[in-house]
């Protein structure tokens, strides 16, 4: 694989798979039922022992 060819791949294909790596990254974070969880962890901080 040549330079020219890897760069067209990764410019077309690579902005292709990050796109739908963050769709389903925000997919999972925001999906029902996962709100509690979220909430005890950005406590913990906050939390005194």
């Amino acid at each position: 694989m040549d330079y020219e060819t890897f760069r067209h791949f990764s410019s077309s294909w690579g902005l292709v798979y990050l796109v739908s790596v963050f769709v389903l990254v925000a997919l999972f974070v925001f999906r029902p039922g996962s709100k509690k969880q979220y909430d005890d962890a950005g406590q913990i901080p906050l939390k005194r022992d």
